[in-house]
């Protein structure tokens, strides 16, 4: 048996998520099927992380083993012509015996997107938060989430729901600044990123710092309040769980 490393990127707009579903499209079962087509075998496949129902990824990491001897490349190419056209695989690698996507993981890195101009972008209304509420101040957000980095119980910015052994996370780092593009590029724009990476994240974690930092970058809120919230570990304190179609999952560090 092979042990597979493989790259995916997936708009997540049409399906319920990445974990297998009973009744329910899902990128997991999406990719198992493409795996079916292509080697003959049933393959159940790890993945990085779980992303939510409309989340996006261009750097989900999945493991797999597999009897096939077709060479990575020949495999690539077989899975992209079996997947959906909202998927595709960008690397095929062997790895070692054992690899396991999950817990071998180190750092993930997410970016979330925003767009405050004065008329929504239809056009991404799946890719971004259409923020209709007036221009957020990304310089006050980037200001306040620089408290989050570093070492912390982030207990208040967890969704419940999830069964984790701890809420303690690592913040390696975290910005936010406006951009003219939504892949970031460009100074000046319509769009506000935010780009997060930590050791691991708890369930809507991500989500619920944007959420709270546009409490800050409306001005209902002070610098000093996503600090306040660390602090509590109440996530009553926090701000709502931003909308999922923002988020984009761009890569994960072994």
């Amino acid at each position: 048996m092979r042990t597979i490393k493989l790259t995916l990127a997936y708009d997540g707009t049409a399906y319920a998520g990445w974990q297998y579903q009973v009744g329910q499209p899902t990128v997991q079962e999406a990719l198992e099927t493409a795996l079916k087509k292509v080697t003959g075998e049933t393959i159940r496949v790890l993945a990085s992380g779980r992303t939510d129902a409309g989340v996006h990824a261009l750097g989900q990491v999945v493991g797999f083993q597999t009897a096939s001897k077709l060479p990575s490349e020949v495999l690539r190419r077989a899975l992209n012509a079996n997947l959906p056209q909202d998927m595709a695989v960008l690397e095929v690698a062997e790895a070692p015996e054992g690899f396991h996507p999950t817990t071998q993981a180190r750092r993930k890195r997410y970016r979330y997107v925003i767009h405050d101009g004065p008329v929504r972008n239809i056009f991404q209304r799946h890719y971004v938060w259409n923020y209709a509420y007036g221009r957020l101040d990304a310089a006050a957000m980037h200001r306040a989430a620089q408290a989050l980095k570093g070492t912390h119980d982030f207990r208040s910015f967890e969704t419940r729901g999830a069964e984790r052994t701890t809420t303690v996370r690592t913040v390696f780092d975290i910005f936010v600044r406006r951009a003219a593009e939504a892949d970031g590029a460009g100074t000046d724009g319509d769009y506000v990123i935010i780009e997060i990476e930590a050791d691991g994240f708890l369930y809507n974690m991500v989500r619920t710092i944007v959420g709270t930092l546009v409490q800050v970058g409306s001005g209902n809120r002070p610098e000093s309040w996503p600090a306040e919230v660390l602090q509590a570990c109440d996530r009553r304190t926090a701000g709502r769980t931003a909308p999922p179609q923002g988020l984009i999952l761009l890569k994960v560090k072994y």
